[in-house]
């Protein structure tokens, strides 16, 4: 199939476009958010090409991939056509939850694609046709070796979303720690901004993996320091209490014991080595890319 969508969250797309298809992204001048090609920070195979914006009315489409609800409009005044479409819901709900509406539950005619089963639950998603497939990871190896006793944040813009990424928590914690994400300037913390395969090559030196959200989908960045390898420490919130097994880590939604987990892993090698391993187990076995694509070919037919 050829599948249009915008290059929207970096991560999940460079799952998605691990698939058997090709991949369009719109390019408009400036590579502005409706059109930045390309990924410059992810390795994306030759199968995503990048197509000026006036120019997709030439190529033949199969499906288009929606992310962010003004892309309907967009699709259809840029390809002067209908093409059939899917919607995928990356967040949670926002505002009056759990009765926010979603913008496409007054139709039926586009499924409505949750990444997570606690999205699907917690919208209302009106009449919308609804899926859920899973995230799926590409595996970066187990590359943990917890040599820094020190543990790892990963965030985008912790500073503008203080309380939803939990970033007002940090202080509390005893250990060292180190937050990698974008715009993370103004943070009493050593700050790292680098690409994929770097953040994850750092991640790994790191003794254990911190997960201070209190209300997000389902981070890509906790499955991915799962997969390195790293223990988890966790608020026992949204998604995060399917994903994340026992013997993989410590969650719990009262601070003093996160505080000790962490603390415990930084201090004991041995003990953040064993949850590790458990850790990149559990994500192998439920987020491992083969099942994700899988899952999207079936709904797509193909």
């Amino acid at each position: 199939m050829n599948i249009l969508l915008w290059h929207v969250h970096g991560s999940w797309t460079t799952s998605f476009v691990q698939g058997s298809h090709t991949y369009l992204v719109p390019l408009t001048p400036g590579r502005d958010p409706d059109g930045r090609g390309r990924a410059q920070s992810f390795d994306w195979p030759s199968s995503v090409r990048e197509v000026p914006w006036d120019r997709l009315a030439d190529e033949r489409i199969d499906l288009v991939v929606y992310q962010r609800p003004h892309e309907i409009e967009l699709a259809g005044d840029w390809l002067g056509r209908t093409v059939p479409g899917v919607y995928v819901e990356h967040n949670t709900p926002k505002g009056d939850v759990p009765s926010t509406r979603h913008p496409l539950a007054g139709q039926s005619a586009i499924p409505l694609v949750h990444v997570t089963h606690f999205n699907a639950l917690y919208w209302d998603n009106g009449i919308a046709p609804v899926h859920v497939i899973e995230h799926g990871v590409v595996d970066p190896g187990h590359l943990h070796t917890g040599e820094l006793p020190r543990a790892g944040v990963v965030v985008n813009e912790p500073v503008r979303r203080t309380r939803v990424a939990g970033t007002d928590l940090l202080a509390a914690f005893q250990v060292p720690l180190d937050v990698f994400g974008m715009k993370t300037s103004g943070l009493p913390y050593p700050a790292f901004d680098l690409p994929q395969a770097e953040l994850h090559a750092a991640l790994a030196r790191r003794r254990a993996y911190l997960h201070p959200y209190r209300w997000t989908s389902l981070g890509l960045s906790l499955i991915e320091a799962m997969m390195i390898g790293l223990p988890v420490v966790a608020l026992a919130a949204t998604e995060a209490i399917e994903a994340v097994p026992p013997e993989a880590g410590v969650l719990s939604t009262k601070l003093p014991v996160l505080v000790e987990a962490l603390s415990a892993f930084v201090g004991d090698p041995a003990m953040a080595s064993q949850y590790g391993k458990a850790a990149r187990a559990a994500a192998l076995s439920r987020y491992g890319i083969a099942r994700f694509l899988a899952d999207w070919d079936g709904l797509l037919g193909s």
